[in-house]
């Protein structure tokens, strides 16, 4: 069964768009990775929070991908411009539309 993913991370105010940008460049070669689906998205109301949505073909996926030297730039490029709150939900993927 796939590996899925729920996440969310609070910016440093002024800072979520650049984040986002962060989050999106490395998209590309997800698929590659072992991401089937990876999803930005962001609340009309908070302009803090941005929330990821991953399925990978498994754990061990997206644990390696997180040793890709891109991912660990990115990360750390991201880390001064957030805030330390994160919240994330694991869970086994049972199917839905366009996986």
């Amino acid at each position: 069964m796939a590996y899925g993913r729920i996440a969310s991370m609070k910016t440093r105010p002024g800072f979520r768009d650049e984040v986002v940008a962060l989050l999106l460049s490395g998209a590309d070669g997800l698929r590659e990775a072992g991401c089937d689906l990876y999803l930005v998205g962001l609340s009309d109301d908070d302009e803090t929070t941005i929330w990821v949505t991953e399925v990978w073909r498994s754990r061990e996926h997206h644990d390696a991908s997180l040793e890709l030297p891109e991912a660990k730039a990115a990360i750390g490029r991201a880390m001064p411009m957030l805030t330390g709150e994160f919240t994330g939900q694991e869970m086994s993927v049972a199917g839905g539309l366009g996986l």
